[in-house]
């Protein structure tokens, strides 16, 4: 696929002039089920690229349900009433006999100690043969197989904290197909295989969190920083939440964030607006329209000092700093941007020349403008991996320093300058191809209410000087907003002592 004129387009660096040529290849509609539309005409080459981006992630999760959210992700391909069963008739009875088998196992369980063990383990026998008896109706992988069929590449789905994304592309003249596949899967889903799913869910967090020394010290970072807010939770939610929740509840989360409004789609590539719009209305028109569900009103109460955490891991030791910033929304969103730039910029920034390269303390030490998400108030972070022979006390330390003098000393021009080039060289990367061109504008649109945001947010980066830098550093990084994250090696058993 040719990205060359995106590029020639982009690489100028004149936005206004840039922003101006981009909105003529751009259209915009709104079905009147809320649905948004998002289209992008380029035809170098006989591909479209889809992307719909669902207005959810794991911030949305209920209270006891964290995970449910990245449910989805394993649920999005699963099929229709069409696609993906063997006998839709059985396979609908299978699934409601299934519910009804783990409605008398808890029932059962929920008795505590007055449950007799051999009731359990009786219907804890019929729950699995429900399942497989439900799962024996399901014809593996057949969505998959009419995309790739039809020339569909990188068909894949992923969760967040703020959001929910599926995506891939067709070649132009199975446009339509894609309408109807996506459109079928959000107007009729069926969680076939939910709780076969439910484990590799579960298998995940096993990988990803307990047995990762670092996936188990940025939860714990995470757990503490925020006591209050959903960030506190990575998407994949805690263990005992995965291995208890239901298909019923699935489907209630499903109408309440699956509503048309709640869902904006991409589409860049070899298509022309009206061409999109007939179709959309065709196979989109067909959801049902719905009310927009209520954002999250949980807001983190002011951090009153710093917190500490600490993890007792075999593995080599690692340390994650994360200070509270405002959300993306914040005047300081920029300067906070090129302060991230400025200290981590790759080789060139600060903090891998004086830790890694000079000092030699860190195998690798970076920063974070912004996580977990941004969307709302969240960390500007550090981390570092100390190499061989040196301790997270020495990062940390020299991490301190770094910052300190971040904030008293002047910022070169010639660094600010390199720190900007590099945040558009950044964009024109992000929409050097279809996928990212969709992607992109779908995530502006969502979270700023117009994609060219896109575009103004290189000028904010442009307009922010090296005084606003140092006023950044000096109004968040500070020790009252910090938390402070680190593993250690634990002590043999029988000496005592943590450290």
């Amino acid at each position: 696929m040719r990205v060359f004129p995106v590029l020639l387009l982009l690489a100028s660096w004149l936005p206004a002039q840039s922003l101006k040529e981009f909105e003529k290849k751009v259209t915009e509609f709104t079905l009147a089920n809320g649905l948004h539309f998002i289209v992008i005409e380029r035809h170098d080459a006989p591909v479209v690229s889809f992307h719909t981006y669902v207005n959810v992630g794991s911030v949305n999760d209920p209270t006891g349900q964290t995970g449910l959210a990245h449910m989805f992700e394993h649920m999005a391909f699963k099929g229709t009433p069409v696609i993906g069963t063997k006998n839709r008739t059985a396979e609908k009875a299978a699934l409601d006999a299934v519910e009804r088998a783990y409605d008398r196992l808890e029932a059962e369980r929920r008795k505590g100690r007055l449950a007799v063990g051999a009731t359990v383990e009786a219907l804890e026998k019929t729950l699995v043969a429900a399942i497989a008896k439900a799962d024996d109706l399901v014809e593996p992988n057949e969505y998959d197989r009419v995309v790739e069929s039809n020339g569909g590449l990188d068909m894949n789905a992923g969760t967040g904290q703020d959001s929910t994304n599926y995506y891939y592309s067709f070649p132009s003249n199975r446009v339509e197909l894609w309408f109807l596949l996506e459109s079928e899967r959000f107007l009729q889903p069926v969680f076939r295989e939910f709780y076969k799913e439910r484990d590799v869910v579960r298998e995940e967090r096993r990988m990803r969190v307990e047995s990762s020394p670092q996936g188990k010290l940025v939860e714990a970072m995470l757990a503490t920083a925020f006591a209050a807010h959903p960030y506190r939770v990575t998407p994949g939610g805690w263990a005992s939440d995965i291995e208890s929740f239901r298909r019923p509840q699935a489907e209630q989360f499903y109408k309440r964030y699956y509503v048309p409004a709640n869902m904006t789609v991409g589409l860049a590539g070899d298509i022309t607006p009206a061409e999109a719009q007939r179709l959309a209305r065709k196979y989109f028109g067909r959801l049902p329209k719905g009310p927009l569900p209520a954002p999250v009103s949980t807001v983190e109460p002011e951090q009153e000092g710093e917190k500490r955490v600490a993890v007792a891991s075999p593995a080599q030791p690692f340390l994650v700093i994360g200070y509270k910033r405002p959300d993306q929304y914040s005047k300081d969103d920029a300067a906070l941007g090129v302060l991230s730039e400025v200290l981590s910029s790759g080789r060139t920034g600060i903090i891998y020349k004086e830790m890694v390269r000079d000092q030699q303390i860190a195998l690798g030490a970076a920063s974070q403008p912004s996580f977990p998400g941004s969307r709302y108030p969240s960390l500007f972070l550090f981390y570092s991996a100390p190499s061989s022979g040196h301790t997270v006390e020495e990062s940390e330390k020299a991490l301190y320093a770094i910052i300190e003098r971040v904030k008293e000393d002047p910022i070169d021009d010639l660094v600010m300058k390199r720190v900007k080039t590099k945040l558009r060289a950044e964009l024109i990367r992000k929409l050097a191809s279809n996928t990212g061109l969709a992607a992109e504008l779908c995530s502006y649109y969502v979270n700023y209410g117009d994609w060219r945001t896109l575009f103004t947010e290189l000028e904010d980066f442009d307009k922010v000087t090296a005084d606003d830098v140092r006023r950044v550093a000096k109004q968040y990084l500070i020790p009252r907003n910090r938390t402070v994250a680190y593993s250690y090696a634990p002590a043999p058993a029988g000496n005592g002592g943590a450290k």
